[in-house]
């Protein structure tokens, strides 16, 4: 059974790679518009399932990755140097919420969950807020930031899988993996 991978992140990739089993990257192109009163538990489900769905007819995993704060989704602040300086005074000496909608879709049919990590930012100065953006590390990051990168000397805590604020909970992926019928490398033979 070939997996397939439907997101065009370099870190979701990667993380999956970790587990050992070979996969092809298919993203899918798809709305990613919150729709008004959504929450985000149902927004990264929505996505999750939309991606797998999108994806063709193979073993598909398919993830979104959100930062919640004050019951709002923080997007990506791409290149926008005021936007993602106001997303990081937002998380300054704060908890937020990362939550990722992972999706497996395959011959057993659809299967998705939401996992949850929270996470607590130290108080960050605005010289550090600047450092940072100015890194450009954030610009494509739920939340304006990456915790496996320089973020994460800004970071004191992380409740919860720290694979999830990354872009995808390993733990819970295999074992939705396992679920649709593949067998992983550290299964054995």
């Amino acid at each position: 059974m070939k997996l397939i991978l439907a997101s065009a992140s370099p870190r979701r990739s990667e993380l999956l790679g970790h587990l050992g089993v070979p996969f092809d990257v298919r993203p899918s192109n798809i709305d990613e518009t919150l729709v008004p009163g959504e929450g985000a538990h149902a927004y990264v489900e929505r996505l999750a399932r939309q991606k797998a769905g999108a994806a063709g007819s193979d073993l598909v995993l398919a993830a979104d990755t959100s930062v919640v704060i004050d019951d709002e989704v923080l997007g990506k602040p791409g290149h926008d140097v005021w936007l993602g300086r106001q997303m990081l005074r937002r998380l300054s000496g704060r908890p937020h919420e990362v939550i990722t909608g992972i999706a497996v879709s395959g011959p057993r049919g659809l299967v998705c969950r939401v996992v949850s990590s929270q996470v607590v930012f130290r108080a960050l100065s605005e010289a550090e807020i600047a450092w940072y953006v100015g890194s450009g590390e954030g610009a494509d990051k739920a939340g304006g930031y990456a915790l496996q990168g320089k973020a994460g000397a800004f970071i004191t805590s992380v409740v919860g899988s720290p694979s999830n604020v990354i872009g995808l909970p390993l733990a819970d992926t295999i074992e939705l993996l396992r679920g649709a019928g593949l067998v992983l490398p550290m299964d054995g033979p």
